[in-house]
Parts: C-alpha cells; sequence; structure tokens
C-alpha cells in the first residue's frame, strides 16, 4: 500500500551514520528529516531528571511532552539537545526503548509527525520495519563497531556492542534489516558518497 505522503526510511545500529546521512538526503529531496532515536533519548531525560525507575517509564512517556523542532528536542518545553548526548542517557535509552508501551506510543507520535510535515526522511531502528514498512524507500546503514564508536562520543565500542545486542534482541521491534530495504556500509565512505547512493536509488 502506498503512503499518502513520500517516505523514505533509514534503519541502522547505533552510530552508523543515520542521522548525518538522513539530514543530508532530506536536504536534497527538500523534505523534513526526523531522528525518532532523539525521542527515544528524550523520554530517557525524563527518566533520569525525576530519578525515576525503569518501571516508572511507561507512565513519564505518557505524560512527557516532547517536542522536534528541526534539530533541536525539547522536553516540556525545555531544550535539552545538548543533554540527550550525555553518556547516562546513551546507557539509559537502550532499556528505555524496550518497553513495549513506550514504543507503541512513540510511534504514532512519530507517524502523526510525518502526516503533519506532509512526508519525510525518517532515521531511527525500526522505522522500515514498524514505523514505515510501505516507504518508498527503506535503507538500512551499517559499519563496523570500531568505526561507529570513533563517530560518538558518549559510547566506546563495547557500549556500541552492548546496544547492538539489546536493540538486536529485544521482544518488540528488534533491531532487523527491514524487508525490501537495501543495505549500504557506510565504513570509511563520506557521507556525499552514501547520499549519492541513496538518492541514486530513487531515480
Amino acid at each position: 500500500m502506498r503512503l499518502p505522503v513520500r517516505v523514505i526510511a533509514i534503519d541502522g545500529p547505533v552510530g552508523s551514520g543515520k542521522s548525518t546521512v538522513a539530514r543530508a538526503v532530506a536536504d536534497r529531496l527538500r523534505l523534513d528529516c526526523l531522528n525518532t532515536g532523539a525521542m527515544y533519548r528524550a523520554v530517557a531525560v525524563a527518566v533520569l531528571r525525576r530519578q525515576a525507575d525503569v518501571a516508572d517509564v511507561v507512565d513519564i512517556a505518557r505524560d512527557v511532552d516532547i517536542e522536534m523542532d528541526g534539530d533541536r528536542v525539547l522536553v516540556d518545553g525545555e531544550d535539552v539537545t545538548d543533554e540527550i548526548r550525555r553518556p547516562e542517557v546513551g546507557r539509559m535509552v537502550s532499556a528505555v526503548a524496550a518497553v513495549p508501551e513506550v514504543r507503541t506510543q512513540m510511534v504514532a507520535l512519530q507517524r502523526d509527525w510525518v502526516k503533519a510535515h506532509r512526508g519525510a526522511v525518517v532515521e531511527g531502528r525500526d522505522i522500515g520495519s514498524v514505523v514505515f514498512p510501505d516507504a518508498e524507500l527503506k535503507v538500512f546503514l551499517t559499519a563496523t563497531p570500531e568505526e561507529r564508536a570513533r563517530r560518538r562520543n558518549d559510547e566506546d565500542a563495547d557500549d556500541v556492542r552492548r546496544r547492538d545486542r539489546i536493540d538486536s534482541s529485544r521482544a518488540v521491534s528488534p533491531l532487523v534489516v527491514p524487508e525490501g530495504a537495501v543495505v549500504i556500509d557506510s565504513t570509511g565512505r563520506s557521507v556525499d558518497e552514501v547520499v549519492d547512493e541513496i538518492v541514486g536509488l530513487l531515480r
């Protein structure tokens, strides 16, 4: 079934280059861009700020107001764009994202956001498999753990591997290569090279 708006889905593990590539693809296509991982990090920020247990994350996810404004992320009206990249948030986010009720709520928010923006390049870990399985194009970006760790400032290679295990083994919306997705290895490649390949797939 074809979606009523244009959606390009970019999935992949942590540090694979999704955010950078998605923004560049969106610029090329004159579409908005949604970083769904930042939404889960926003929930993690709210959990940490309230000194809550992960057991309370469902209530927090329902209560917190998350706003995605370009590259800015707001939680209850406060800009947390820098805060979501802190190491403690990185350690918390996989546990938050593994809660089924949280994922259900975030998926609904993501679909509403894309509808309101009349299409988008959407990046995350379950976009092509769960959120928008009928996207015009589905891409799965990957890279070696060492390469991915070098691209981040809040996780080392061991953290990256741990995140991969958690994200791939969770019961709900695990990280998988979506059916029909084009797999692109970004190791040692420039952003422009990867973006050129993705845009070329649309022609």
